[in-house]
């Protein structure tokens, strides 16, 4: 499609031989698109390429002799036509052709096709033309300024609405979407003039084709019915729980609706089953790694930490554990807000706060059900810390997570929260940080030239030169053009020896703790990045993306 693109430019006389050779000689080296090359050259603009590109698809290209139909202008609204930039033409048939400026704008043609039952036939125009165009067709009336009273919602209609054919449709699209392109979460959010919907797909929000803005009322209805929530209620927040079968997957879908000032906005975070199955070398463990975090979690008693910040695989990694370690004969108990997997042979508590089952108070009665390993979803309050130290020195294994941005972070924050420093001491075993990095497509990777900024910052950390040929993805089917499939974890390991005792005693900062895991032989987080990048696993852009350069 480039080449094309690059042919019609070269016939307009808007890009000369000479520069096109230029601009593919800089796109082989960084690997961007050649469009987005051209236009950071400053040899082409945007305008131009919309042009080419759409004569490179065959697509009509209108100029300033083009006039509307005034029938054809009555099948669009001025605010349809002004929010996307669109000019209905002409009908012929059963087709509409519309002025665009950005032919490929796939949200605003669905959009056209839903409000007029037409196809569209797309047309190009520059934007100056465009907005003359809809300066001409739509003007604007005076009217009377009034205030817009909300006269509450009706419930019956937005039932009626949540359960037409076309709503029922574009919600199951939605997830089956979300679904193919293994995306983690669903962000539907509510603004002014119109409505987005984004995919979270590993780590990195997309934003996917739009549904109508009228629907969106329908839409946030449908997803209530479903997650069994009150669908009258629209001014306060609600969480619900949708467990489902999508494409062969069975998928339990946790809902947040949040009241925002243009209307309800959802997130829904799509817990696949599938994905309990994930062992620790799957998540991206080296063989030394995996060495030193499995003689941890196969210890009798103690307690093993694994910290990051929210959504940086903690949970997936304690499954993976638990996977791991579980045999017939140790009976695991956990508990979870909430349990993002059921896993066979695993006693799972959810906590309840409404009903006062906390972290806590839950812990406190797993300890009377003479488990060998209690698996804590995460050590919030001080309680909940002393029940699972003490759990940790009576002869059981405890695994858990907390927020710190690194391994050595642990220990500050639990002093922080009034652990005395023996206990600390005695019940710590091993406390490991990770981060998710996207990894590189295996089906589209290529050894290419990686920026020289880049390479700056490695060689700076790593003390010596990287190879200047690093892996990257070039973009294809398997990974959506991304050049990225998938995550792999970067990890740091700490295993609490004598030393780390000894200071953890003496009280001494988590800086100091680090150095001496590092003395020890400890992988910061940063440098199993760097490793990773010269395995050809992931890019120099995501380890700085998800970690920070060590002190």
């Amino acid at each position: 499609m480039a080449t094309t693109i690059a042919e019609a430019l070269l016939q307009s006389g808007k890009l000369s031989p000479e520069r096109l050779a230029r601009a593919v000689q800089e796109q082989e080296r960084s690997g961007r698109p050649l469009p987005e090359m051209l236009i950071r050259l400053g040899y082409c603009n945007e305008g131009d390429l919309q042009r080419a590109f759409a004569e490179s698809l065959g697509i009509p290209i209108l100029d300033n002799s083009a006039r509307p139909d005034p029938e054809a202008l009555t099948l669009v609204t001025p605010l349809l036509a002004q929010k996307h930039q669109a000019v209905p033409i002409r009908r012929e048939n059963g087709s509409l052709m519309v002025a665009v400026a950005d032919p490929m704008n796939l949200t605003a043609l669905d959009d056209l096709r839903l409000a007029t039952g037409l196809h569209i036939q797309p047309a190009y125009a520059d934007r100056e033309l465009i907005q003359r165009l809809l300066g001409d067709a739509y003007a604007a009336e005076e009217e009377d300024i009034q205030a817009v009273h909300d006269e509450g919602d009706n419930v019956a209609e937005l039932q009626r609405l949540a359960r037409e054919a076309l709503v029922v449709r574009l919600v199951n699209n939605i997830f089956r979407e979300a679904v193919r392109t293994r995306a983690s979460d669903i962000h539907i959010e509510a603004f002014e003039d119109r409505c987005q919907v984004r995919y979270r797909i590993d780590g990195v929000l997309h934003e996917q084709a739009v549904p109508p803005q009228r629907l969106l009322p329908a839409i946030v209805s449908r997803l209530k019915i479903l997650a069994d929530l009150d669908i009258a209620e629209r001014r306060l927040p609600q969480d619900g729980r949708i467990k489902t079968h999508i494409l062969g997957h069975e998928i339990d879908v946790r809902v947040s609706i949040l009241p925002t000032l243009h209307g309800e906005a959802v997130v829904m975070r799509l817990l696949d089953q599938n994905s309990i199955q994930l062992s620790l070398e799957d998540i991206g463990f080296t063989e030394l790694q995996l060495e030193v975090y499995e003689k941890a979690i196969r210890r009798p008693h103690g307690m093993v930490l694994v910290t990051g910040p929210t959504g940086s695989g903690k949970t997936t990694t304690l499954y993976a554990s638990l996977r791991r370690i579980f045999t017939p004969e140790k009976k695991v108990i956990t508990v979870e807000d909430p349990v993002e997997y059921q896993m066979s042979g695993v006693n799972q508590m959810q906590v309840r706060e409404r009903i006062g089952l906390t972290f806590a108070r839950g812990l406190r009665s797993i300890v009377r059900q003479d488990p060998d390993i209690i698996m804590v979803g995460e050590i919030r309050d001080k309680e909940t810390m002393e029940i699972s130290v003490h759990a940790a020195l009576t002869g059981h294994l405890l695994l858990s997570t907390l927020h710190t941005n690194d391994a050595a972070g642990a220990v500050s924050r639990l002093l922080d929260m009034g652990l005395e420093p023996f206990l600390a001491a005695s019940s710590l075993e091993c406390i490991m940080a990770q981060r998710l990095s996207r990894r590189v497509c295996q089906d589209c990777r290529e050894e290419i030239d990686a920026p020289r900024e880049m390479l700056l910052i490695m060689e700076k950390e790593l003390g010596y030169a990287p190879p200047s040929k690093q892996w990257r993805g070039v973009g294809c089917s398997s990974c959506r053009f991304s050049g990225f499939a998938g995550r792999l974890g970067l990890f740091e390991i700490l295993p609490v020896t004598e030393e780390v005792r000894e200071l953890i005693l003496d009280h001494q900062s988590a800086s100091r703790i680090k150095a001496m895991a590092m003395e020890q032989g400890m992988t910061t987080l940063r440098q199993d990045g760097w490793r990773k990048v010269l395995a050809g696993q992931t890019t120099i852009e995501e380890v700085i993306r998800v970690s920070t350069e060590d002190d």
